[in-house]
């Protein structure tokens, strides 16, 4: 197979045989892992911020 067939049937699969998500689908989405992110990152946070006072108390007793 060569390079100019593979360009040609790449672009026929991505038009014809992909099912592309409607932008309603993608929005939802975008909103999900925006929501998920943000509370993943404040747990991770919290997380840190205990730690950090955690190890600063157990630094302090010597």
């Amino acid at each position: 197979m060569n390079i100019k067939s593979f360009v040609i049937e790449s672009i026929d699969e991505m038009k014809n045989k992909v099912t592309w998500p409607d932008y309603a689908f993608l929005q939802n989405s975008a909103v999900l892992v925006l929501v998920a992110s943000l509370i993943f990152a404040l747990l991770i946070g919290v997380m840190d911020l205990g730690f950090e006072n955690v190890m600063s108390w157990f630094y302090d007793l010597f």
